[in-house]
Parts: structure tokens; C-alpha cells; sequence
């Protein structure tokens, strides 16, 4: 008769081995660094011949936990951390403009003041990014589609935020780095992971995806979504949806009518996104494309 009870492995657990690690008599044999267990050695895992062993631990960690926790299908949200949501953009705002307005004289006040009015401008999209974070936590369809994104500040939080207004849980994916590293609040915190390789990151980002959304963004949110097109151009993963928010913005930013013209990729290849302007308008091809409508 078949059991879904995993079957007991004779030999001792880890966790076995580590409590009995703490047993051994008190001497300078034991208290020795090569006398610890290799696996509970952190100067041994930092060492730089141990990388292969931190990027596989990387690659399990998360998968483990997304496993135990039957998460099986992703909306991946990528966008600039420094979009701020109207409320933030407003206040820096009224405050750049009253600094401007002491010394009009500075012309980094006024460079300020453009920034910040700028910034209020593209927090539209933190809204439509958190609405969308929204929609797509309310799906009920069978195959459950979960909000995950880069875990940082800007839209990567609007989405979580919209998740968490939804009452369902949302992944977050941060990355190690000298700013812009914390976490969002509104990640789950049972499904809030901290990564130091980059590319192990991106990996896991598209691994469940059944769609991707791109808002403006700077560096990373360009090589995250170039990767996306290449993986998809080149049939190394699954076609999936990859909608662009605010097609003036991309188009502003990236000429794809002139690699066409240059060669350099094809005429079909244009076809491998979609622009769209609205939270609504991203759920009903995301949707439609999972078969949630």
C-alpha cells in the first residue's frame, strides 16, 4: 500500500549531528575552528572557495520555502525603487519648491525642484502598480497567480502594497547592496528572501512566472527585463506575457523600431512585448493569457 509519508533516512539528521557537536569535552582540541562541523563553520562558508557551495544554497533556500508554501505561479513586477507614491512625491515637492524659493539664485535648487516635479509625475505609476498588485492577489482562479518582485522600495513596494490591501501574501526578492537593499514592509515576511548573487536573484524571479510587468525603470530593471526577451527570443524558457507600462516612457528610452532597422533583432521579435497603460488594462491580458477570465 502507497503512503505519502516520506521515508525515514537511517543515518542521523543535521540537526542530530549539531547537538551532538556540543557535547564534546571542553579542550583546546575542541575549541579549535577545524574541529567544528564544516556546515555549522561560517569562516569556512565565506571563504572564496567556497562560492559554489553559497550559490547553490542560494538556488535552494528559496525553492524549498516557495515549495513548502504550494506557490507554483507568479506575476513578476519590475520597476525603478525610486518611484516614490504620490503622498512622499508631493511632500518633497512643496519642500524643494520652498527651498528654491529662499535662494532662486542656486541652480541645484532648481535642478531640486525639476527632479521632484518629475518624480510627482511618474508616481502614477507606484499607483497603477500597487492597484495592479491588487487585482492580481484577487485572482480566484484554480492556478493561483502570487505577487513577486526585487523586494526593494518605489513600485517593487506598490505591488507587494497591493497585495497586502488584498489580504494575500506576496514574495519579495531583495538583493544585498550599499543602498536601496532594505526590504518593503509589505512583503510577506515568511516569503521575504535576501539574495547576494544577482543572477541566482533573476533566476528565481522568472522560475514560476506566468507573466511579467515592466514599469520605468533605471539599470536593473532594464537588464531584468532584456534578460526576460532574451530567455524568451532565444527559447529558453516558456513564451509568457511581457507588458511594458507607459509605451511613452519605453519608447522614449529604447529605440526598438531602430534594432529592427539595424538588424540586429527582428521584426517579429516586436511582438514578444505589449505596451499597456492602466492596472486594468495589464490584468485583463495577464488574465486571459492564464485563463482566469
Amino acid at each position: 500500500m502507497s503512503t505519502d509519508r516520506p521515508k525515514k533516512s537511517p543515518f542521523p539528521s543535521a540537526h542530530d549531528a549539531a547537538k551532538s557537536a556540543q557535547l564534546h569535552i571542553d579542550s583546546p582540541q575542541c575549541r579549535s575552528a577545524s574541529y567544528r562541523l564544516a556546515f555549522q563553520d561560517p569562516d569556512l562558508l565565506l571563504r572564496d572557495e567556497l562560492r559554489p557551495v553559497r550559490l547553490q544554497l542560494e538556488v535552494l533556500k528559496p525553492e524549498l520555502v516557495l515549495q513548502e508554501q504550494h506557490i507554483e505561479s507568479t506575476v513578476v513586477v519590475y520597476g525603478s525603487a525610486r518611484i516614490p507614491d504620490p503622498e512622499t512625491a508631493e511632500s518633497r515637492l512643496v519642500s524643494a519648491q520652498a527651498e528654491y524659493a529662499k535662494n532662486n539664485q542656486d541652480p541645484g535648487l532648481k535642478k531640486k525642484v525639476d527632479a521632484a516635479r518629475k518624480a510627482l509625475e511618474n508616481s502614477r505609476y507606484y499607483d497603477e502598480a500597487r492597484k495592479l498588485g491588487h487585482l492580481i492577489s484577487s485572482n480566484t482562479g484554480k492556478d493561483k497567480l502570487v505577487v513577486i518582485t526585487g523586494g526593494g522600495p518605489g513600485i517593487m513596494e506598490a505591488a507587494n502594497r497591493g497585495a497586502h490591501e488584498a489580504g494575500i501574501p506576496s514574495i519579495g526578492m531583495n538583493i544585498t547592496l550599499p543602498h536601496e537593499q532594505a526590504p518593503n514592509p509589505y512583503i510577506t515576511p515568511d516569503l521575504n528572501f535576501q539574495f547576494h548573487y544577482f543572477a541566482i536573484r533573476k533566476m528565481h524571479l522568472l522560475m514560476r512566472a506566468k507573466s511579467l510587468v515592466a514599469f520605468p525603470g533605471g539599470f536593473g530593471t532594464l537588464d531584468e527585463l532584456f534578460e526576460t526577451l532574451t530567455l524568451i527570443q532565444t527559447h529558453k524558457v516558456e513564451r509568457i506575457p511581457v507588458l511594458l507600462f507607459g509605451q511613452a516612457f519605453w519608447e522614449r528610452v529604447i529605440n526598438f523600431n531602430a534594432l529592427v532597422e539595424e538588424g540586429t533583432i527582428s521584426a517579429d521579435d516586436l511582438d514578444l512585448f505589449i505596451y499597456v497603460e492602466t492596472a486594468e488594462e495589464a490584468w485583463k491580458l495577464i488574465s486571459e493569457a492564464n485563463g482566469l477570465k
